[in-house]
C-alpha cells in the first residue's frame, strides 16, 4: 500500500513490529528485531530523522507519534524477551544453578602495601600519625627547618614554586616544626605522605612518597636514634638484616647519618645493585638541630631529639626487588597483580 503521510507511516510500522514480536521463537531473531527497528539505520530510528525535516507546525504532532512508536516497541520488545527467558527456564535450557562469573579482585598498590607496613612499624612503638597541606609556605618547608633564602641546602630540593612563598612541599618535614607548635614535649610523631621534585628519571618521579619521623622529650641521645632505627629496619626487612650508620649532613640535624642496609640482592658480597659496595641506602636521620628548637619555643637546655626521613618508592624497590620506580606510575596489570594477595 502505498503511503500517503508520515501518520500512515507510524500506523504501518507498528502493525509489522507488532506481527513480527509475535512471530519471535528465540532470543537471536529477537536482537535482530531490535537492530531492525532501534539500530543506528533501523526503521524507527529513520523516521525520527524525517520528523526533524518537517514544517515547524507539522513537528509537534508527528513527532509525539514517532516517539510512542518507538516506546511502545521496546516496551513489546522486554515483555517479549521475558516471555522467551522463562519458556527457556521452564524447558529447562539455562542451567540457573551455573555459578556466576568472577570479578577481578583489586588490591592495594605497592607503594600502599610499603607505607603501611612502616607506619605500624613505628606505631607500634608508640609513634603517631600526623599529616599535613601538601601546597606548604616557604616558612615551614625551609625557614624553620634551618634552611634561609640564600642556604646553598635549597639547591638539593628542585622546588615547585607556587609563589615566591607558597610551594608543592619537598618532604613532610614542615610537619614537625607545626607539630611542635601546638604541643609541648614529649613529641613523638610519624609524617607520611606525598611530596614533590622536580625530578624525573629510573630512580626519581616528579611527586613521590616519604616518612618523616620525630621524637623530642628530656634525654633523648644517638643511642636512642640508632636503637629505633635498628629494630625498624631489622621489623621490615628480616631479623639478621645489618646496618651501618655513615657521617652526613642535613640542615636541619647535626650530628646527621645515612643509614645504610645489607644489599638485599647479593647479601653483602657486590653486586650491580649495590654498585659492588655491599650496601644500600634507605634512609637519613640525625640529632635534632637545636636552632630549630628556637622556631617553636622549646628550650634545647631542656630538651633533645632525632629525626629521620625515607623514601617510600625506594623501600618498595628494596622490599620487592623493584628495579625501574616508574613501574609503580605505568598501571600495568602484569606489574600490580604480583602484589595480589
Amino acid at each position: 500500500m502505498a503511503i500517503k503521510s508520515l501518520e500512515e507511516k507510524v500506523s504501518i510500522l507498528q502493525q509489522e513490529a507488532l506481527r513480527l514480536l509475535e512471530e519471535a521463537r528465540d532470543l537471536s531473531y529477537l536482537e535482530e528485531l531490535r537492530i531492525r527497528f532501534l539500530g543506528k539505520k533501523g526503521l524507527i530510528t529513520q523516521l525520527l530523522k524525517e520528523v526533524g525535516g518537517l514544517a515547524p507546525e507539522e513537528r509537534p504532532v508527528l513527532g509525539r507519534l514517532a516517539n510512542e512508536l518507538k516506546e511502545s516497541f521496546l516496551r513489546d520488545l522486554n515483555k517479549k524477551k521475558e516471555e522467551l527467558l522463562a519458556s527457556q527456564r521452564e524447558k529447562g535450557l539455562i542451567d540457573i544453578t551455573l555459578p556466576g562469573r568472577a570479578f577481578i579482585r583489586g588490591n592495594y598498590h605497592p607503594i600502599t602495601l610499603a607505607l603501611n607496613e612502616i607506619v605500624e612499624i613505628f606505631v607500634r612503638m608508640g609513634f603517631e600519625v600526623v599529616e599535613g597541606p601538601n601546597v606548604e609556605l616557604d616558612y615551614y618547608n625551609f625557614e624553620a627547618l634551618n634552611i634561609p633564602k640564600d642556604h646553598p641546602a635549597r639547591e638539593m630540593q628542585a622546588t615547585f614554586f607556587v609563589s615566591e612563598n607558597v610551594l608543592l612541599r619537598t618532604h613532610t618535614s614542615p610537619m614537625q616544626i607545626r607539630t611542635m607548635e601546638k604541643q609541648p614535649p614529649p613529641v613523638a610523631i610519624i609524617a607520611p605522605g606525598k611530596v614533590y621534585r622536580r625530578d624525573s628519571d629510573v630512580s626519581h618521579t616528579p611527586m613521590f612518597h616519604q616518612v618523616e619521623g620525630l621524637l623530642v622529650d628530656k634525654g633523648v641521645s644517638f643511642a636512642d636514634l640508632k636503637g629505633t632505627l635498628v629494630l625498624f629496619a631489622r621489623e621490615l626487612f628480616g631479623s639478621e638484616t645489618r646496618l651501618r650508620f655513615r657521617p652526613s649532613f642535613f640542615p636541619f640535624t647535626e650530628p646527621s647519618a645515612e643509614v645504610d642496609i645489607e644489599c638485599v640482592i647479593c647479601k653483602g658480597r657486590g653486586c650491580r645493585t649495590c654498585k659492588n659496595t655491599g650496601w644500600l641506602e634507605i634512609l637519613g636521620s640525625g640529632m635534632v638541630h637545636p636552632s630549630l628548637y628556637g622556631f617553636v619555643g622549646y628550650d634545647p637546655k631542656e630538651v633533645s631529639g632525632f629525626a629521620f626521613g625515607m623514601g617510600v618508592e625506594r623501600i618498595a624497590m628494596l622490599k620487592y626487588g623493584i628495579d625501574d620506580i616508574q613501574l609503580f606510575y605505568k598501571n600495568d596489570l602484569r606489574f600490580l597483580r604480583q602484589f595480589f594477595l
